[in-house]
């Protein structure tokens, strides 16, 4: 879905398909059949964007066989498909029954990551639309925290510096400029906003900059406007924004709440719980944090229960949960205002990324095909609404 700003300039929104497991190329092309085109037709336009997510399988065998890239770029236009950008967080994997914290692996001090990058990138160059000149990547921020010393923060930064260059080099050859964008998450090295300045800045280049996560925003407590207020005055690039909501318990203290919290305690995703309160219940600072919603809910959990907690847990935009639980969505609502609804967007980059449906309680999920297409539509109709209330005009 394309999207006029006031300024001129178009604004692409999308849903990542990192919703749908798929690791072939085999599989990316039943996902175009089955969930994307659908989906557009639930939507009733005739273009609907989407940001794909290529495992490595997938991205080899695209990178290795141009025939094969053609192929993909002939049914992306046979089914009313575009894609801008693409989610390279996940390597591999994605679709296991565990996932948790395998999607940190390799991490950007492995040259495997850089590699994968890379053919994700060519990949994207030979994807984009005719009218198109400018794609995105999102990807992991740097690593997770363990394990992480500075030997291995060299070699992640010596990897992106070659990953600009290539960058560089990429777009001399075909014209298409293509730039990364580091996904701030909870538990990484990069957590927030605030840790990506450091690093980004120290690269100065302007094809690796920032994927602002709304979900990940909201469990860290970061403040939109703040955040948005920092990157801009460094000088660091929003390359895209994922559009998604966290999961808030306002009153984590009461055992009803504690219940309907774990109900989304699951084996499959990490989700990781922050709390901004401190342990007397006085402040909203320090930060308080576990790796996941179990331990946080455990009799001896380290959160204090004073205060809110948020966890990462991809809710529907449209479905906030019963209560006692509700959402983030108004920390994207913020983002948003400030990401596009100003006189020039920070980003033109927009993706939905709910990927946690399956994952949901179980009386949550949707039991068939159709209803999982109803319901990415509703996602996809209420990010629009969002745009046009900020004054963007949606293109056909």
């Amino acid at each position: 879905m394309r999207f006029r700003h006031p300024d001129g300039s178009t604004v692409h929104l999308a849903y990542c398909t990192n919703v749908h497991p798929a690791e072939t190329l085999d599989g990316v092309l039943a996902q175009l059949r089955d969930h994307c085109e659908p989906v557009r037709k639930r939507l009733g336009r005739d273009r609907l964007g989407i940001g794909l997510w290529l495992a490595r399988d997938a991205a080899h065998a695209l990178v290795t066989d141009p025939s094969a890239l053609r192929g993909l770029r002939t049914e992306l236009d046979r089914r009313g498909l575009e894609v801008v950008t693409l989610n390279g967080f996940p390597y591999e994997g994605f679709g296991a029954e565990e996932v948790k914290y395998r999607v940190y692996k390799p991490d950007w001090a492995d040259p495997e990551r850089l590699e994968h990058t890379t053919s994700l990138a060519r990949v994207l160059a030979g994807l984009l639309p005719d009218d198109v000149t400018d794609g995105t990547i999102s990807t992991l921020p740097l690593a997770w925290r363990t394990a992480y010393d500075e030997t291995r923060a060299d070699k992640a930064r010596g990897a992106l510096v070659i990953l600009a260059e290539r960058l560089d080099a990429l777009e001399e050859l075909t014209g298409r400029s293509i730039r990364i964008g580091l996904e701030p998450e909870p538990g990484c090295v990069v957590e927030t906003t605030h840790d990506a300045i450091a690093p980004l800045t120290a690269i100065a280049h302007d094809r690796i900059g920032i994927c602002v996560d709304t979900c990940h925003l909201a469990t860290s407590f970061e403040d939109p406007h703040t955040a948005l207020d920092a990157l801009t005055e460094a000088r660091v690039p929003v390359v895209k924004s994922q559009l998604s909501a966290a999961l808030h318990a306002e009153h984590p203290r009461l055992p009803d709440v504690r219940e309907a919290l774990a109900a989304f305690a699951e084996p499959r995703f990490l989700h990781q719980t922050r709390s901004a309160g401190t342990a007397d219940g006085s402040g909203t600072a320090p930060l308080h944090g576990t790796d996941d919603l179990d331990e946080a809910l455990a009799a001896d959990g380290p959160l204090p229960d004073t205060a809110p907690w948020r966890a990462h847990f991809h809710v529907p935009l449209h479905a906030a949960p019963a209560a006692p639980l509700t959402s983030t969505l108004p920390v994207l609502k913020a983002a948003l205002t400030r990401l596009v609804g100003g006189p020039h967007p920070l980003t033109r980059h927009l993706e939905v990324e709910t990927y946690t449906w399956q994952a949901l309680p179980p009386e949550l999920r949707p039991r068939a095909r159709a209803q999982l297409t109803d319901g990415i539509a509703a996602e996809l109709t209420l990010a629009r609404d969002l745009l046009t209330d900020l004054g963007l005009k949606e293109l056909p």
